[in-house]
């Protein structure tokens, strides 16, 4: 019996190397070249003779409506150097991040070569969720007072799905998909099954420029919704055929199933233990699929009619 169970756990794991290494790249030779300026820094230590200097570093950074005066005052503001100080404490160096980031653009760099590194600069937005990250071919804005951690006290009145994603881990992910939305086509299709499919190649480019990002954080999914979706593939997938949505052109299919909330809306007793954004990892799964069984590279991948991705893909939910 030990021979046999022996066995069985060199197998697994070699089974699960195996897997692992398919969506795993040698980005080893590739190089890459920013660097990682501090604007926050830069901004909250200046003084009146300083700043000047600052507004030379950062011209981009300094509308007109910015004048001086209005920039002392937000330098010697209370609740402004509450907000730096605490940031300072979670990012007293930026270490990880150049190492993520890092490894982000090389494989970016790996599927695209003409890929040029932006200049990164970091920053504070007064935890402006919806503009976290900026990406402007060679110009990348992080604002890391919104990913001090989700147990921070400044986030206490946001609601649990969007705390998830306040945390250093995150960067990465938000960074990646500002990069992936500026790669991506746009797409005007209607039907759901279009706009599922049309996610799923996002997600799919998301897990093949992070690999060593786990599902969870990918997604934006505490473990407990990341496996509720695990669980139920089979139900959800049965939910969207037995409803006949797939090919519906409900616009209220993608507030109920892929824009980001607490949970998807089945209208079922068990909604709230569901994750948000369901449709997104659904059309994951699909476009996987489809991957496993075409040879297609993922640039082709991209360019591919969402009906034929479907319709290839031989998707079967796991039960």
């Amino acid at each position: 019996m030990r021979f046999y169970f022996a066995l069985f756990m060199v197998l697994m794991l070699f089974f699960s190397c195996s897997d692992k290494n398919k969506s795993q790249i040698d980005v080893s030779n590739i190089n890459v070249d920013f660097l990682i300026e501090r604007f926050e820094e830069d901004f909250y230590n200046a003084n009146k003779e300083s700043l000047s200097d600052v507004k030379q570093k950062y011209p981009y950074l300094f509308p007109y409506s910015l004048t001086d005066s209005i920039a002392l005052s937000k330098i010697n503001d209370a609740q402004e150097r509450e907000l730096y100080n605490e940031t300072k404490k979670v990012y007293e160096n930026v270490t990880n991040l150049n190492k993520d980031l890092t490894s982000l653009f090389k494989h970016v760099k790996y599927y695209y070569p003409s890929f040029e590194s932006p200049k990164v600069i970091t920053m504070l937005s007064n935890i402006d969720y919806d503009n976290r990250v900026i990406y402007a071919d060679s110009l990348l804005l992080i604002s890391l007072d919104a990913y001090l951690g989700k147990t921070h006290r400044f986030y206490s009145d946001f609601p649990n799905y969007i705390k998830e994603t306040n945390t250093e881990n995150h960067i990465v992910v938000d960074v990646a998909n500002a990069i992936i939305d500026s790669q991506m086509p746009t797409s005007m299709q209607r039907r759901f099954v279009d706009k599922i499919v049309y996610e799923g190649k996002k997600a799919y480019l998301l897990n093949s420029y992070l690999p060593y990002v786990s599902e969870a954080i990918k997604m934006g999914y505490s473990l407990e919704k990341l496996n509720w979706a695990k669980m139920h593939e089979e139900q959800i997938w049965m939910y969207f055929i037995e409803k006949n949505l797939l090919f519906d052109t409900n616009s209220k299919l993608s507030q109920r199933f892929i824009d980001n909330a607490p949970f998807s809306k089945f209208y079922t007793a068990e909604d709230k233990a569901t994750p948000g954004r369901i449709g997104v990892w659904l059309g994951w799964q699909i476009v996987t699929s489809y991957m496993q069984h075409n040879d297609v590279s993922l640039q082709e991948l991209l360019k591919k009619d969402s009906e034929e991705i479907f319709n290839k893909s031989k998707y079967k939910p796991k039960k």
